[in-house]
């Protein structure tokens, strides 16, 4: 196989001029992505039509605020209401999976790709991609740094500034460089907006029973 189908195969492989002609012709539609108006009702319709012809799929209520940073996109697959926040960036060497409700806030980077530890098998050229799987209702916090292979559990929290190097299960918040689990969410986490501050009663029925 040649060294764009190794590449897809999550096998070890040299980024050659097919895969650079690729990722030549992603840049271009993400230029005119980042450079488009997103803000005007008919901006809006075409930036969404511009980044749904970059996206290998995308659900209903898709929302990616330029600037986007992407290899390939067609390894990048979203659910519905996806909401990404200025400057994401996802190198898409190999697939990157995204659930139902996923909120990622500034500046989040999504690596599937790295290189060899040893700087011989390293200079040699060869690379590889590893996919990361993030579930449903998952909040991305600014800065954080998801690395290759990693699963993050559905309706969990990752804190702002952190590097995830291992998986982080369901229903849970976790945070820091390595980033760990910081305890399980529960129900009794619902009443409250940030911290301790809880919503005001006359919310909480709205918000037990979201339409």
């Amino acid at each position: 196989m040649n060294n764009f189908e190794r590449k897809q195969n999550g096998l070890p492989y040299i980024a050659d001029d097919e895969c650079f002609r690729i990722m030549r012709e992603n840049r271009a539609r993400l230029y005119e992505f980042n450079n488009s108006d997103c803000w005007s009702e008919e901006g809006v319709k075409r930036s969404d039509t511009l980044i749904r012809g970059i996206l290998g799929g995308a659900g209903e209520n898709l929302t990616i605020l330029p600037p986007f940073h992407c290899d390939y996109g067609s390894n990048i697959t979203v659910g519905d209401n996806f909401f990404a926040n200025y400057n994401l960036v996802i190198l898409d060497v190999a697939p990157v999976t995204i659930g139902n409700n996923v909120f990622i806030a500034p500046n989040a980077a999504i690596y599937t790709a790295g290189h060899p530890v040893h700087y011989k098998a390293r200079n040699s050229g060869y690379e590889y991609g590893i996919p990361i799987t993030i579930g449903d209702n998952v909040w991305i916090g600014g800065n954080v740094v998801i690395c290759p292979g990693v699963r993050i559990g559905s309706r969990s929290v990752i804190g702002a500034g952190s590097v995830v190097t291992k998986d982080i299960p369901d229903d849970v918040i976790a945070a820091g460089d390595p980033c760990r689990v910081i305890r399980k969410i529960t129900d009794e986490d619902m009443k409250f907006y940030f911290k301790n501050r809880e919503f005001p009663p006359e919310m909480m029925e709205e918000i037990k029973n979201p339409e």
